[in-house]
């Protein structure tokens, strides 16, 4: 009726319940069970298989929950990081912008005019024209012609405005000219822009001009104060004939740049210093 397979398995298991049982009766009563060195042969296997199944399970467990616990940590100290490096950038990106704001504050504080503070919100990007737009209009008293300038020097002039925005046309662009200075000899010219730089152009061959030297608007236009700086001398062009000079100028403003800049709301005109109606009042 029982294959040989089965009462094998069965004795087996007897065998093995038997030392199990001898082991414990002996462990509580304190003498050995006369067949627990044979039965040690059979359970030894079973309880080191036991054993270590048990062992596995538990440090599975217990290390999964180790893991779980660390990844949380780990994500938490991330979360901490990127909250620390953010509140590290806006301090940097204050730490800039109240530094650009000092310098036009004390750059107001040196010139005779009046100016109004302005951000810029854009740039043209079109190669064929330099221009930006800045966050003031006609709501603040903005009007076309007003030119404006930073500590460094001379950005360009206002050449559109709308009701809250204005167009800037920069100094480097094809269609601005300002009515210039050589610095230190009080040579004469236009600054015209080029697209990228600027030429001071119509200046007289015999004028003293070397590389270097700086290039400040002359007020004669009506536009621009007197004596603020456009840039410094970087190549003279003296052809064989003709009565100019042809000189390149770097501009002494960096407009990539660009972030803050002043509009000026009151330059003063020379016709009007000068006004004998006003001069007998």
């Amino acid at each position: 009726m029982f294959s040989k397979r089965n009462l094998t398995v069965a004795g087996i298991i007897v065998m093995v319940v038997i030392s199990i049982t001898g082991l414990s009766v002996s462990g509580r009563r304190g003498y050995a069970f006369y067949g627990s060195g044979i039965a040690m042969v059979f359970a030894a296997p079973f309880q080191e298989i036991t054993s270590r199944s048990l062992r596995f399970a538990r440090d599975m467990w217990k290390h999964y929950f180790y893991l779980v616990s660390v990844s949380e940590t780990n994500d938490a100290l991330i979360r901490s990081l990127n909250d620390a490096l953010e509140k590290s950038n806006r301090c940097k990106e204050i730490e800039l912008s109240n530094f650009r704001l000092r310098s036009l504050l004390n750059f107001r504080r040196t010139v005779d005019v009046r100016v109004l503070a302005a951000e810029v919100i854009s740039k043209d990007p079109s190669p064929w024209f330099k221009s930006i737009v800045i966050d003031k209009g006609k709501s603040d008293g903005l009007t076309k012609g007003m030119p404006v300038v930073v500590p460094q020097g001379i950005v360009g002039l206002i050449a559109d405005v709308s009701y809250r925005y204005s167009t800037v046309l920069l100094i480097v662009d094809q269609n601005s000219a300002v009515d210039s200075l050589i610095q230190r000899t009080r040579a004469r010219g236009i600054l015209k822009g080029d697209g990228t730089a600027c030429l001071f152009k119509y200046v007289l061959r015999k004028h003293d001009i070397k590389e270097g030297d700086t290039v400040i608007s002359s007020g004669l236009d009506g536009v621009f104060p007197k004596g603020l700086v456009l840039g410094r001398v970087m190549e003279i062009i003296r052809s064989n004939s003709g009565i100019f000079q042809e000189v390149s100028v770097i501009p002494s403003v960096d407009f990539e740049n660009l972030e803050e800049l002043l509009v000026v709301v009151n330059v003063p005109r020379y016709t009007e210093k000068y006004d004998p109606a006003v001069s007998s009042q």
